[in-house]
């Protein structure tokens, strides 16, 4: 008897954890599953000089990750940095705006996710500078990516990669 209700106990702590696990990746899964789907409904502006490599990968990486790109070569990238109040120490090479939101740089995808899903009330996101290891810069990555979120110019840390 007593084994008979020591397996049942191990069989039914199994299918709890099973049943867990399942439903862990399950919903991961459909996160995924959605992030990609709601890629399709931003309307997606990069704003870049028409002779840069690395914001071509930018938007090659983010076709890649379904999103329907527009791109716009400017001689001058002044006026958009301008228009959107982001400070020259913020700035990278290129600007994307994706809905209501500026994304500076090279973002990752998991910051242009979390920012999607969020919808926090801010103006943007900004990765500074071209750091190596990001989408569209050649290279492995080298440090941690700390991305900024910003409103009216001001700015504080976003999420760190």
């Amino acid at each position: 008897m007593k084994f008979i209700k020591k397996n049942l106990l191990r069989t039914t702590v199994l299918a709890i954890l099973s049943v867990t696990l399942f439903y862990f990746f399950f919903d991961s899964n459909k996160q995924n599953a959605l992030a990609i789907t709601n890629a399709n409904e931003y309307n997606v502006e990069v704003f870049k000089t028409p002779s840069c490599g690395c914001c071509y990968g930018y938007v090659k990486f983010l076709e890649k990750e379904k999103f329907k790109v527009k791109q716009t070569d400017l001689r001058y990238l002044h006026d958009v940095k301008q228009k959107y109040n982001i400070p020259l120490e913020m700035q990278s090479c290129h600007t994307t705006v994706m809905g209501k939101y500026f994304i500076e740089g090279h973002v990752p995808l998991e910051a242009i996710e979390k920012l999607l899903k969020e919808q926090p009330d801010i103006d943007g996101i900004a990765l500074p500078g071209m750091p190596i290891g990001t989408p569209g810069m050649p290279g492995d990555k080298e440090e941690p990516f700390v991305i900024y979120q910003l409103v009216d110019g001001k700015y504080s840390i976003f999420m760190t990669i």
